[in-house]
């Protein structure tokens, strides 16, 4: 049930803001599921391919989509995540987990400036 509650509010906030997989979800995965780290970044960017699906889908059939402009965010994206991926297999998880949370927390400055 903790998993359904995440993935409704990472569905949720994604479609909201767009924002779902590594700042509420992971999180949410960490602090209420359990999971370490690690198994909440990947199994966060595993559940992000279906809830991008489906807000693509909710958002095209609008005629929101702007489909060039998203292939130029994505293709880059997708080697972005692999490297992303490769290097946080080198980290340390306290440092991936100070790191991650500096990172919220620059997010959320920026964001109330």
């Amino acid at each position: 049930m903790r998993l359904i509650a995440i993935g409704l509010a990472a569905g949720l906030f994604s479609a909201l803001f767009g924002v779902g997989g590594g700042i509420v979800m992971v999180p949410l995965l960490i602090l209420v599921a359990g999971f370490p780290e690690r198994s909440a970044m990947a199994s966060s960017l595993a559940a992000i391919g279906l809830i991008a699906l489906v807000g693509s889908l909710s958002y095209g059939i609008r005629g929101d989509v702007h489909v060039g402009y998203a292939a130029m965010l994505g293709i880059p994206a997708a080697f972005g995540a692999v490297a992303g991926a490769s290097l946080q297999q080198r980290l340390a998880s306290p440092v991936l987990a100070v790191s991650f949370a500096v990172l919220l927390a620059v997010i959320g400055v920026l964001l109330l400036v």
